[in-house]
């Protein structure tokens, strides 16, 4: 299953673990933003990241291959006898919980598995499985990094890392995917993640809410009632509310006239027409010579 790779030597070392490996399990997705260096940075847990009403800056395409599950980690997956085997190695790789996640871990943990097995029955070499997950990790972080719709912003960095590993122009891009694969790659991607792109939004990122406060140049501040005139208070309150009784009575009062007198239009010009038809006098004789 394993493909030889025709890229340099520098492309075929392997990197730095960065979030995976075997003894070190990678972190949870959803705890990093993307900067506007690019970079990911951890997001304290009293943070808001729903304060920014500016969407995060999405970081430069790169090549991805081994970013998250290395060679190692990818010799665990392979080995695994079943999906049950393989979910919870998988699991394990990636921080999640098991056997009994929460509901965004058993979300995250759905979308890698079937992605796997995408993999799996593609034919994919371990190198392209790897950066394949790679791929559906980041475009998972640009997803997740802001509440507010970015889902042309992040179908523009997808399509723009899938190049990445398509054409042989290092150390920019190389050619791990054939045509046909990126095509399938993508296909299965934009079926599976862009069609519940707004649901994966819903589930991990916090619900905004817009608390709207205008203030007036020129317009001096209302003054509030003190706390203890409560009995002023409630006098201009019943003030009001019989001011307003009695407006709606008038309101009332004058739609029920003049529907009254439009049902009185009405009904005489049913009356007329019920009449019978009544030629006017000299037209219908015959004329005598």
């Amino acid at each position: 299953m394993q493909s030889e790779l025709e890229e340099p030597s520098e492309l075929r070392r392997e990197p730095k673990k960065d979030l995976s490996s075997v003894d070190e399990p990678a972190t949870p997705m959803g705890t990093n933003v993307w900067t506007e260096s690019g970079t990911a940075t951890s997001v304290k847990e009293d943070e808001d990241p729903a304060a920014n009403l500016f969407p995060p800056a999405l970081p430069q395409p790169r090549i991805c291959m081994w970013k998250y599950l290395d060679i190692h980690s990818m010799h665990r997956l392979e080995k695994t006898a079943n999906v049950e085997e393989m979910r919870e190695v998988l699991a394990q790789l990636l921080g999640l919980g098991w056997p009994e996640p929460n509901l965004r871990d058993a979300i995250t943990l759905d979308l890698f598995s079937h992605a796997l097995i995408f993999c799996r029955e593609q034919g994919f070499s371990l190198e392209q499985t790897s950066t394949a997950c790679a791929l559906l990790q980041d475009l998972h972080k640009a997803c997740v990094a802001t509440p507010l719709g970015n889902v042309e912003e992040c179908y523009r960095y997808f399509t723009s890392v899938l190049f990445c590993h398509g054409v042989r122009r290092p150390p920019f891009s190389i050619n791990l995917f054939e045509e046909e694969q990126l095509m399938a790659l993508a296909d299965y991607v934009v079926n599976t993640y862009f069609r519940h792109f707004k649901l994966y939004k819903y589930v991990f990122t916090p619900q905004v809410r817009l608390d709207l406060s205008l203030t007036y140049k020129g317009l001096q501040t209302p003054k509030l009632w003190p706390e203890d005139e409560t009995g002023q208070t409630s006098i201009l309150r019943e003030y009001i509310k019989t001011q307003l009784n009695k407006k709606l009575g008038q309101l009332q009062e004058l739609v029920e006239e003049r529907f009254k007198a439009s049902e009185e239009r009405l009904s005489s010009k049913l009356t007329a027409l019920e009449q019978p038809f009544q030629p006017p006098p000299g037209k219908g004789k015959n004329k005598t010579k």
